[in-house]
C-alpha cells in the first residue's frame, strides 16, 4: 500500500482515488487497521487534529474517495473536491463514520446579509434523506466564498431577500474556484428585486463570459428524480429557472420562486410560510424540485442517460 503523508504538511496524495473495498494492515496514521473504524482505509488522508472516539487523523475514505457511481460524471465532484480540500488543508478532521461522510447542503452568505429562510436547508436535507438513498447532514452548516471550507462540499445554497455589497476579490476567487472544481451553486431569490439586481451584478463579475440563460424545460434537472413540468416555490414566479453552464453541466442555478419559503418549517413542525396560489400541492412540487436539484448536483446527468436507454436498446436489438 502506498503510504501517504500529512496533506497539511507537504505530503503528497496518490494520483488516483478509488473505491475502498478492503482494509489495509495499517491506517493512514500508521497504526494497525484494527484500531481504525471501518472505512478509514486505502484512500484515507491523514489530517490535523483529533476527535473523541475516532482515530487521530483518520478521515473517512468515502468522503475523500467515495464509491464510483454508474458513470464517471456522477462522481466528478468528490475527486476534485477531495484533492482541493486535502491540498488546502480545508477538510476538517472527522470520525471514520459520522457527519463528515454525509452530504452537507451548506449555506453561503455575503457580508452581514442574513439567510431569509434559516430552516429551509435543514428541511430540504431531511426530505432528501427520507425520499432518496443520499445520506444528508440534517444540520447543514454555513460558510463564505472566501472560506476554504467551501471545497468540502459539492453543494452551496445562497438565498437572499435584499441587496448585498459587491463580492470582494477573495470571494470572487473562491466562487470561481468552487465552480471550476465541479461545485454546484443554487441561488434562491426569496422575493426581492434588490437581491435579484445584486445577484446579476455579482455573477457578471465572477463569470463575465458565461451569462445566465433560461434553463430549457426538458433539462435533466426536471426529471433527475421526480418528473416536474415547471419550477414552483412559495410563489409561482417565472415559468423557468436560469443557469450558468460549464463544460456541459449546470454549475450555477438561479431560481426566483422562493424555494426556501416552501421548504421552511419551525421547531414545532409547522410550515413557516403560506404557499400561493397552489397551497399544499404546490409545496410538494417545490420539495420535489429541491430533491431533483440536489440529485443533479450529486449525480449530474446520469438520469439523462437512463431516459435514452429504451431507445438505445431498441437500436441495439435492431442490428443484424
Amino acid at each position: 500500500m502506498r503510504r501517504r503523508g500529512d496533506a497539511a504538511h507537504g505530503g503528497k496524495l496518490a494520483p488516483r482515488c478509488g473505491r475502498v473495498n478492503r482494509r489495509p494492515s495499517r491506517c493512514a496514521d500508521h497504526r494497525p487497521a484494527s484500531n481504525c473504524r471501518r472505512g478509514a482505509a486505502i484512500g484515507a488522508v491523514r489530517l490535523r487534529g483529533d476527535r473523541a472516539g475516532s482515530p487521530t487523523g483518520c478521515y473517512d475514505a468515502r468522503v475523500l474517495c467515495p464509491p464510483l457511481g454508474r458513470v464517471a460524471a456522477a462522481t466528478a465532484w468528490p475527486l476534485a473536491f477531495a484533492c482541493a480540500a486535502a491540498w488546502l488543508g480545508a477538510a476538517p478532521p472527522g470520525r471514520a463514520l459520522g457527519p463528515t461522510s454525509q452530504v452537507d447542503l451548506r449555506g453561503v452568505s455575503v457580508g452581514d446579509a442574513p439567510e431569509p429562510r434559516p430552516t429551509a436547508r435543514q428541511r430540504l436535507a431531511w426530505e432528501v434523506r427520507k425520499r432518496t438513498s443520499v445520506q444528508t447532514r440534517l444540520e447543514p452548516t454555513a460558510t463564505r466564498f472566501d472560506d476554504p471550507s467551501i471545497f468540502a462540499t459539492p453543494f452551496l445554497y445562497w438565498s437572499g431577500d435584499r441587496a448585498f455589497r459587491p463580492l470582494r476579490p477573495a470571494e470572487l476567487s473562491g466562487l470561481r474556484r468552487f465552480i471550476e472544481l465541479g461545485g454546484f451553486l443554487l441561488i434562491d431569490d426569496a422575493g426581492s428585486d434588490a437581491f435579484d439586481a445584486s445577484i446579476r451584478r455579482a455573477l457578471a463579475r465572477a463569470f463575465p463570459s458565461r451569462p445566465l440563460r433560461p434553463l430549457p424545460s426538458d433539462h435533466v434537472i426536471y426529471h433527475s428524480f421526480y418528473l416536474i413540468d415547471r419550477p414552483v416555490g412559495r410563489v409561482l414566479g417565472p415559468d423557468h429557472m436560469e443557469a450558468i453552464t460549464r463544460a456541459g453541466r449546470v454549475a450555477v442555478l438561479y431560481t426566483r420562486q422562493d424555494l426556501g419559503g416552501a421548504w421552511a418549517r419551525d421547531n414545532l413542525g409547522t410550515w413557516t410560510y403560506s404557499v400561493v396560489p397552489g397551497g399544499s400541492g404546490q409545496r410538494e412540487m417545490a420539495i420535489r424540485l429541491g430533491v431533483n436539484i440536489v440529485m443533479y448536483a450529486l449525480c449530474l446527468d446520469y438520469k439523462d442517460d437512463q431516459v435514452h436507454a429504451p431507445f438505445i436498446m431498441r437500436r441495439l436489438g435492431a442490428r443484424p
